[in-house]
């Protein structure tokens, strides 16, 4: 199968973009094989901000948890990055859905991620939701400094058409680096946050 949290276009002050984020699945509740998919293409640029492709397995280690180890390819602009991943996926207590991942290479790194759905109605949808991106060493080549943290928070309004196959939403983005990565952004004449309205399906 193949499940799409997010492919949204989002419109900003100084460019426009194009991202997604999908897993595409084989396998049993037992054992999964992921690629999972995460991009951003800013239109302005004609290029990736972000590239993120993962080949992961998955397998139960609770009754709402996976384990996961895999493979990650980071392309975007700028130097390629290829690391190892372990991590957990799963839903939480009050039934926010986490993944925390730790990407183990030269670059090391950690990502935690969490979304809630809050049923406003049957069919109307409110997604709050936060991503933490933390880097654990300097990479000259993408302008992060080591443990300067990149935020990413969202807010997504859905309404179900096919039985929660698709549903189309509205909603906002908004995204800041901190620490040493912005100031490095920021001395590269490029802006260290933005905030986007998006729209899109899922």
């Amino acid at each position: 199968g193949i499940q799409v949290e997010q492919l949204e276009f989002r419109i900003g002050d100084d460019t426009d973009v194009l991202a997604w984020d999908f897993d595409a699945l084989y396998g049993s509740d037992e054992l999964k094989l992921v690629w999972r998919s995460d991009a951003e293409y800013a239109i302005k640029e004609d290029g990736f901000e972000t590239l993120e492709n993962q080949i992961r397995l998955q397998t139960p280690i609770s009754d709402f948890f996976d384990a996961v180890i895999g493979f990650s390819a980071d392309m975007p602009k700028g130097p390629d990055r290829f690391a190892g991943v372990v991590g957990f996926h799963g839903l939480s207590q009050q039934w926010f859905e986490i993944d925390a991942d730790l990407f183990l290479s030269d670059k090391p790194s950690f990502r935690f991620e969490a979304e809630y759905e809050a049923l406003i109605t049957n069919r109307i949808i409110l997604v709050p939701s936060i991503e933490v991106s933390v880097p654990f060493t300097d990479d000259d080549g993408r302008d992060i400094g080591a443990f300067g943290p990149t935020v990413e928070i969202g807010a997504r309004l859905s309404y179900d058409l096919i039985d929660r196959a698709a549903s189309p939403y509205i909603g906002v983005h908004y995204e800041q680096a901190f620490g040493e990565t912005a100031d490095r952004l920021n001395a590269a004449g490029e802006d260290s946050g933005a905030v986007f309205f998006v729209i899109g399906t899922r």
